[in-house]
């Protein structure tokens, strides 16, 4: 399997950010990519700001018209894609993930279950979690999403390995809070942390975070990486660099 994790530049406008990340993917399924990874809220960015007037409209209906454009691109080019989009459904926000499938189904759909994408004091009517892990069976083994926090949530992790899936996504978004891409920090401080989880869950896990500047809430440093089921850096993609980690695993 030849997998594409794709760090992609988030902007204001969404429909910019639509159209880098298919022209990415199209990128991506040119080098002969059978799965493409995006990283999490990689249409909007994580910018939320516990107003549901400004947020609700971030949400995108799954399935919808940003799905179906998505839908049409996994059927034309023949590849699986993992995205992180912001969903609305109803009045209601989740922090979501899809899995496209090469015939433009949406294979697997999961809402982020750890709660700290949006503020503590956050209506909890309109900003709402998953409770349950789930799995796809594909020709390259069984994939799960996690969504960034949800890594590091001893309660999910067990979830995950009740399940034992062969692949494990986690789309994510980071930033420092002085809005560097500071790669010997992530090194230093970072890094381990990632890695020791992986450990821990015991499943191979591919990762991708975008890029955004400090003005969008704080930014994103971007990078990407993949870590082996026992804890080892199989290869990564440096912070603040717009493009994509090719990997055949």
């Amino acid at each position: 399997m030849k997998v594409a994790l794709v760090v992609n530049r988030v902007l204001p406008d969404t429909d910019t950010n639509l159209t880098e990340i298919l022209k990415l993917a199209n990128e991506a399924s040119d080098t002969g990519a059978d799965l493409i990874l995006f990283p999490e809220a990689a249409l909007t960015g994580l910018i939320n700001n516990d107003i549901p007037s400004h947020d609700l409209p971030l949400g995108q209906v799954i399935p919808g018209p940003v799905t179906e454009v998505l839908s049409q691109l996994t059927r034309k080019r023949g590849f699986w894609l993992a995205i992180g989009l912001l969903e609305r459904d109803g009045d209601k926000l989740y922090d979501s993930a899809i899995l496209m499938t090469p015939e433009g189904r949406i294979g697997l759909k999961y809402r982020r279950i750890q709660p700290q994408w949006h503020g503590k004091e956050a209506d909890p009517s309109v900003y709402c979690q998953g409770t349950k892990l789930y799995k796809l069976e594909t020709p390259f083994g069984t994939f799960a999403f996690m969504i960034c926090g949800d890594l590091f949530d001893d309660n999910i992790i067990k979830q995950l390995r009740d399940i034992k899936p062969d692949w494990l996504f986690v789309p994510f978004s980071r930033c420092f809070n002085d809005g560097s891409c500071d790669q010997e920090r992530w090194d230093r401080e970072e890094k381990s942390e990632y890695i020791k989880q992986v450990k821990t869950i015991g499943v191979t896990t591919l990762m991708t975070n975008y890029i955004a500047d400090k003005e969008m809430l704080g930014g994103a440093f971007g990078g990407a990486m993949i870590v082996s089921s026992n804890g080892t850096v199989i290869d990564s993609f440096p912070l603040g660099k717009v493009g994509m980690l090719l990997v055949n695993l």
